[in-house]
């Protein structure tokens, strides 16, 4: 007579239990386990302790070593933890520990979920593209070769170094008709450029500037800017004081600029994420966060972790954001296509 998981063979031996008998014996087992909710606290404690930072980032404080910056910079980073909990919660059978896992998988995806997702359209009559093409670039004449392909109308160029400015002069010279350099900034712009001038980062030196461009749609001011490295250091943190007063005269000028339109575009070594930068994120919109492919990561370059080369806009429409392939450079290219109105 047929058993309940098992079955006579002719042979004298047994069939194999049916896998859908054998996931609900299964299940009914965990059922009756009473460590099942014991189990595992320490993951669930670590998998809520995630959650809590990732709603409350903004929280975090700034005083020591602005751990809410630092935090703020690789936050979405803290989504790998959960495949890793998830399989220790499954070796430790733990229903508590599931949960917990679960509950932040699902404030992951609300707050990033909406960047994994492809917002690009295709509208735009303006390309603008940005690169930090790094100071010690061993190959600055590849390295333009390659942005020009890019089939940016608008091109802005960061950390350029005296000496090699002309050679990136004389290798985009084919492609934009006109340039401008302020210091270790510059625009190539396929359409003609006027009002150029640096713009005063608190710096001592300059390493941000304003240009306005006469594009087909009219006029549109283009900021380009390097704001200062940050470092993460042992003793100090995340230093990045220098960084963070740039920001905001940075922010002040684009505030005070007479022209609607504008675009942003540079190294800005920081992520829109970052309270810090508030000064200019709160009165510019990322293309990358409204029209981009994926989170658009552009540094480093060989191991892309966080997006701090941006492009930002006001008064205009981001259509599509991506990167460029690598260059010479430690960053990788970012290009954009919006809709001059």
């Amino acid at each position: 007579m047929a058993q309940a998981y098992m079955t006579e063979s002719g042979n004298g031996g047994s069939e194999p239990e049916p896998s859908g008998s054998r996931f609900r014996r299964r299940l009914a087992e965990l059922r009756r386990d009473p460590g099942i909710w014991r189990r595992g606290l320490v993951l669930a404690a670590i998998s809520v302790l995630i959650c809590l930072v990732m709603v409350f980032h903004a929280q975090l404080p700034n005083d020591v070593g602005n751990l809410g910056s630092l935090t703020e910079t690789f936050l979405p980073w803290l989504g790998v933890a959960v495949p890793l909990l998830l399989v220790g919660a499954v070796v430790r059978k733990s229903a508590t520990a599931l949960i917990a896992i679960l509950l932040t998988a699902a404030v992951w995806v609300n707050i990033f979920g909406g960047l994994v997702t492809d917002k690009s359209g295709p509208g735009g009559n303006l390309v603008v593209a940005t690169h930090n093409v790094d100071a010690d670039n061993p190959d600055p004449r590849g390295t333009a070769a390659s942005i020009a392909k890019s089939g940016a109308d608008v091109l802005a160029l960061t950390e350029l170094k005296g000496s090699v400015v002309p050679v990136y002069e004389k290798a985009l010279a084919g492609t934009y008709k006109y340039h401008s350099v302020e210091g270790t900034v510059g625009v190539w712009s396929k359409y003609p450029l006027s009002a150029s001038r640096p713009v005063d980062i608190k710096l001592g030196w300059t390493r941000a500037m304003r240009v306005t461009v006469d594009t087909a749609q009219g006029q549109v001011a283009v900021f380009v800017a390097h704001l200062p490295s940050v470092r993460v250091k042992l003793n100090a943190g995340f230093t990045a004081n220098q960084r963070d007063n740039s920001a905001d005269a940075l922010g002040a000028a684009l505030a005070a600029d007479p022209l609607k339109k504008a675009i942003l575009l540079g190294d800005l070594n920081g992520t829109m994420n970052d309270r810090s930068l508030s000064e200019v994120t709160s009165q510019m919109r990322s293309t990358q966060g409204a029209a981009g492919d994926g989170f658009g990561f552009s540094w480093p370059a060989q191991f892309p972790m966080a997006r701090i080369d941006q492009i930002m806009v006001r008064g205009i429409e981001p259509e599509a954001s991506w990167t460029l392939p690598r260059t010479g450079s430690d960053h990788l290219p970012v290009a954009a296509r919006v809709t001059v109105p």
